[in-house]
């Protein structure tokens, strides 16, 4: 089916079992390995390095025309957003193929390197399509470094993952350095995963693999979130105290409303400071968080997926489903 879109307003664990290299070729099979650095190392080390696990691991749809808008809540400021409609998630799939390989290709011309933030859930799947020609040969992988939103304290091989999730979905098909590829410490507890992840950062930070903001608060060039049916994005969910974290760049929840209960999470100071995010929302089920984002709809509370306000500019994708409300 042709696309369309439309512009709208609006505790420790010692055993992990062998995970392949992501590789193009038949895969090598290394075991996976948790390695974390003192402060110390962040000050001393000249050469990326990575704190966490560095982890072995076709056509444009037709669109209307797509304009920028300003939208407001009373969680942010005005932001410029772009807003798109798919006739379905293949095209949705299609489209951001493509706006993922654009970025990757200006970020690398433009400084040598891209950061790209993923979370879990149905983003992976819709990421499928960079997989494939032309973009499997065109992109420059090795330039990418590869980050996660947030992520469950659990083993790397558990179902609840989302290092599993990616790894099965995307990172094992394509040559993205291994060492450009950081996963969390699942040996530590959530806390100190969260920390530890935190460190990691600022180390990167540190040796220009990173960007900043103005105010010191890494920017990464591009963050690929999907969104829950309540709303929530990353492991920031309604309600809950860590929405107005204002201090952590990562932080941690042991009581997630959602299973699994510990997870570790990027704040919205850092979310926010993102050059670029694109919300991928697809399915009827999360059509009443995307009416209240983007429409007239009402909630009791403001809801997270609203908080979302990036210094640069934000793209909404969505299937007809996700936007039925509209």
């Amino acid at each position: 089916m042709a696309s369309s879109s439309r512009t709208l307003s609006a505790p420790l664990r010692t055993r992990t079992p062998p995970i392949p290299l992501p590789s193009r070729s038949p895969p090598s099979w290394i075991p996976v390995s948790n390695r974390s650095f003192g402060a110390s190392s962040l000050l001393s080390s000249t050469q990326p390095n990575n704190s966490i696990s560095a982890i072995a691991a076709t056509h444009n749809p037709q669109k209307f025309s797509c304009l920028k808008t300003k939208a407001s809540t009373s969680a942010n400021m005005a932001t410029e957003k772009k807003v798109q409609v798919f006739d379905s998630e293949e095209a949705l799939s299609v489209a951001l193929a493509k706006y993922t390989a654009d970025l990757s290709e200006n970020f690398i011309k433009q400084k040598g390197s891209f950061t790209v933030v993923v979370s879990g859930g149905s983003l992976i799947k819709s990421l499928r399509k960079l997989v494939e020609a032309p973009y499997i040969d065109s992109i420059d992988w090795s330039k990418w470094h590869m980050f996660w939103v947030d992520e469950r304290v659990v083993p790397k091989d558990h179902p609840d993952s989302n290092y599993l999730l990616a790894f099965n979905g995307f990172l094992s098909k394509v040559p993205i350095p291994p060492g450009n590829i950081y996963a969390i410490n699942d040996a530590l507890s959530a806390e100190a995963a969260a920390d530890d992840y935190e460190t990691c950062i600022k180390h990167l930070v540190h040796n220009g693999i990173i960007s900043t903001s103005e105010t010191g608060i890494p920017k990464f060039d591009v963050m690929l979130l999907g969104m829950g049916p309540d709303g929530h994005v990353a492991s920031l969910f309604p309600g809950h105290p860590l929405l107005q974290e204002k201090n952590k760049w990562v932080t941690f929840i042991k009581e997630s409303p959602k299973p699994p209960p510990e997870r570790i999470t990027f704040t919205f100071p850092v979310i926010n400071s993102s050059a670029n995010i694109a919300l991928v929302v697809a399915g009827a089920g999360k059509a009443h968080p995307v009416h209240v984002s983007l429409g007239n709809g009402q909630d009791s509370e403001v809801l997270p997926v609203q908080m979302v306000s990036p210094e640069g500019e934000l793209t909404w994708f969505l299937d007809k489903d996700a936007a039925s409300k509209l």
